[in-house]
């Protein structure tokens, strides 16, 4: 889905740039221009940021529950 029409990015985009170590919206913007220009995409995108951030407790907790 696009979540920037001016700039024309997609939570794909943004999901992306996250695994590959953006952590803030300012760092989002010079990546990839989202907020940069009229400003409506920034909501979306700083919710689609935190939710690719954000720790998944039961895949760590099986990961150390495995034998080594």
């Amino acid at each position: 889905m696009y979540i920037c029409l001016c700039h024309g990015v997609t939570d794909r985009d943004i999901r992306e740039a996250a695994e590959n170590g953006v952590t803030s919206m300012r760092q989002l913007g010079k990546e990839l221009g989202v907020g940069r220009q009229c400003g409506r995409c920034a909501c979306h995108a700083r919710e689609i940021l935190r939710e690719t951030q954000k720790t998944d407790y039961l895949a760590m907790a099986n990961m150390l529950a495995q034998p080594a």
